[in-house]
């Protein structure tokens, strides 16, 4: 389903990080970010980064968030 890097995205997501702040912490630039989130709405079938979170969240994607 996600790959491993979109599921780390949304983990860093769901802690309240930015998309800057979150490609800081994984290295990548921002728009890699935004790439990361968009497939992970594509897939999980959401519209926006609380949806995508709580969808990963009941799939036991995350775990606890």
């Amino acid at each position: 389903m996600l790959t491993p890097r979109e599921i780390q995205v949304l983990q860093h997501i769901s802690r309240g990080l930015s998309y800057a702040q979150v490609g800081t912490a994984l290295g990548v630039s921002p728009n890699t970010v935004t790439s990361h989130i968009k497939n992970a709405y594509r897939k999980l079938d959401v519209h926006t980064a609380a949806a995508a979170v709580m969808r990963a969240v009941e799939l036991q994607l995350l775990g606890r968030a």
